[in-house]
């Protein structure tokens, strides 16, 4: 498998794991446990099972001060993130959330643009415009509603510091392996999120007493987390962070699939109109990359150059 493959296919799965996070999250505020809670538990679990990985690699936890800095401002952008996106639970429906989320991808390519001069194609701009058409035939608030202020808010935060922690991944150049990266920034997301539960004084850190408790707050820790996080670093670096983030599409297409095949919610022409263009955009992006204007035109000169030969 060569590395834009493999690039590709991580950004895949890292996007269909994150998308699964309302599943346990839900679940868990169904039995009353807040969201400081949710995340605190979910960021722990992880750590550790990253921890006993390292541990049977015998990789070693040393890192350098200036590693060290780095890893703490990507514990606090992603603790931001999740605890911003998890709070937003309260103020919309989880579906909704999930999709206005989305809009991470076009600030991550503008960032990209305006701070590191990379060059947005037109295959980008339109693969991210059929994406965020099909994330709007998604949504389902057709009943004349109107979204809360608040949750909104708080979604534009998680999105945005979320697209920060994909260029700084992108950009810091950190030497170790994405298990040890993503197992320092657990770390330093249980400090920071114990550390505003505290400071606030809101949503104390409540025990789990229940197994069924404990399973989905490991479901939590496993696949939205462990599973999503190192996928993600690793598609990030062998294939950058435009291309990945916009791969994020499929973070609310997962959402509709738990709606209806979890939840049984119905599947109308509209949602499937809306995972089509969703699809589309993610395969354009991936064949756009490898079918750029300097290769085609690089390839018809050789085609030419073939026939005249002749």
């Amino acid at each position: 498998m060569n590395a834009k493959l493999k690039g590709t296919v991580c950004g895949i799965v890292a996007a269909v794991s994150y998308g699964t996070n309302p599943l346990g999250a839900l679940f868990l505020y169904g039995k009353g446990i807040n969201a400081h809670s949710v995340l605190f538990y979910r960021f722990l679990l992880a750590a550790c099972v990253l921890g006993m990985i390292l541990l049977w690699r015998r990789e070693g936890f040393s890192v350098t001060r200036r590693e060290m800095a780095v890893l703490g401002i990507l514990g606090v952008l992603f603790a931001t993130s999740s605890l911003s996106l998890f709070v937003s639970f309260h103020h919309m429906d989880a579906g909704v959330a999930s999709t206005l989320l989305f809009v991470y991808p076009v600030m991550v390519a503008v960032m990209m643009a305006l701070f590191f001069h990379e060059k947005v194609t037109l295959v980008t701009v339109f693969s991210i415009f059929l994406a965020l058409v099909g994330i709007g035939l998604l949504y389902q608030g057709d009943n004349g509603g109107t979204l809360s202020t608040v949750g909104v808010l708080l979604v534009m935060l998680s999105s945005l510091t979320y697209a920060v922690y994909i260029i700084v991944v992108n950009k810091s150049s950190l030497v170790m392996s994405s298990v040890k990266l993503t197992f320092y920034v657990l770390f330093f997301c249980v400090l920071t999120v114990g550390a505003h539960s505290l400071l606030t004084g809101e949503d104390r850190i409540q025990m789990l007493t229940t197994p069924a408790m404990w399973g989905f707050a490991l479901m939590l820790a496993l696949v939205p987390t462990v599973i999503s996080l190192i996928m993600m670093v690793i598609s990030v670096h062998l294939i950058g962070s435009t291309p990945m983030a916009i791969m994020g599409a499929l973070e609310p297409l997962t959402a509709v699939i738990i709606g209806v095949t979890v939840f049984e919610e119905s599947f109308t022409l509209r949602l499937a109109a809306g995972i089509l263009l969703i699809l589309s955009a993610v395969i354009l992006i991936i064949a756009g990359r490898s079918l750029s204007l300097p290769k085609i035109r690089s390839a018809l000169i050789h085609a030419k150059g073939k026939r005249f030969r002749r």
